[in-house]
């Protein structure tokens, strides 16, 4: 079973960072590499990536990029912490209809799969206090509900407002997934009764033996996998690196060589390490059957177009769909 035959979609890649331009704290330590970055993960069994917007710039950023290669994808919309923009902007309902249109845009193209990244995020308050972002988490709402778009959603330390909101728009909302997930198993319980949503699981989900604990009560079938990268790797030091079993050659950032990672910068070719993790905290040993499920979750919200009837063979694992 050679490592081509498991095939992901990373559904959170931050490709608009200045590490993949090689900035890393405003300092220019290697050439941009995004090119090296992408063939890795190809070669690891990706076939696509979901490139995430969170504020407007950032997004339209994101679909330029997403423009350069058949297999990238992208979300538009406002990270909680990013939401002062809207007022800042001078114009908040004109900071909307421009969000609006670059996400109708970027369908045209065939590119924005999902509005976000949005939510709540309270453990970053002094980048936006929780009024405002509530506000504008609302906001979106109107966003997914004028496009038909899935919902990509971030949820840190407001639990109880952010599953408010989402239950008073619920007519809204069609599905999405909240991803990078890292709350409670009674978080996670009430995420799942939402009609179609998600939970994403990267690195930052992966930490310690009660993060594994809560990650191994999410049924497969209610899953996706992401790096978050380049940040969210899973550490040494982390309680799921004992399931990891694939590893990529990597040099300092000072020292960076094309063909190698960069120690300390997380990027697609490792959510096959998420996978590993993963399988290995649910004792899961039939791996491809698994990714299966969690490739078929992934299409099902962001790429339905591709779920005909031979596609959903995929759940009983009589094919894998062709690379795009």
């Amino acid at each position: 079973m050679g490592m081509a035959t498991i095939r992901m979609i990373d559904i959170a890649v931050n490709l608009t960072d200045g590490m993949f331009k090689g900035i890393y704290n405003g300092k220019q330590y290697h050439v941009a590499d995004i090119a090296s970055v992408l063939s890795r993960a190809w070669n690891a069994g990706v076939d696509r990536v979901i490139v995430t917007g969170g504020s407007l710039e950032e997004s339209r950023e994101a679909l330029s990029i997403s423009e350069t290669d058949g297999r990238l994808f992208c979300t538009v919309g406002v990270h909680p912490t990013r939401c002062k923009e809207f007022e800042e902007s001078g114009d908040p309902e004109k900071h909307f209809q421009a969000l609006l249109s670059l996400a109708k845009e970027g369908m045209q193209k065939g590119k924005v799969v999902a509005i976000g990244e949005c939510g709540l995020d309270y453990d970053r308050l002094h980048f936006c206090p929780p009024d405002i972002q509530k506000k504008y988490f609302e906001k979106q709402f109107e966003l997914a509900h004028a496009t038909k778009l899935p919902m990509f959603l971030h949820m840190r330390a407001a639990a109880a407002d952010f599953c408010e909101i989402v239950e008073r728009n619920k007519d809204r909302f069609c599905g999405g997934v909240t991803h990078s997930f890292t709350g409670s198993a009674e978080d996670c319980e009430k995420l799942i009764s939402f009609n179609n949503m998600y939970i994403g699981v990267n690195g930052c989900s992966l930490k310690t033996p009660e993060n594994l604990a809560v990650v191994s009560s999410i049924p497969v079938e209610k899953m996706m996998i992401e790096t978050d990268s380049p940040y969210c790797e899973i550490k040494n030091t982390h309680a799921g690196m004992k399931f990891v079993k694939s590893t990529w050659p990597s040099k300092k950032k000072e020292k960076h060589e094309q063909d190698c990672i960069v120690k300390g910068r997380n990027e697609p070719c490792l959510v096959r390490q998420v996978l590993e993790v993963v399988a290995g905290c649910k004792g899961i040993t039939e791996i491809e059957q698994m990714s299966r499920t969690i490739y078929y979750n992934t299409c099902r919200v962001f790429f339905p177009q591709d779920l005909d009837s031979a596609a959903d063979a995929l759940l009983s694992g009589h094919m894998v769909l062709r690379e795009p």
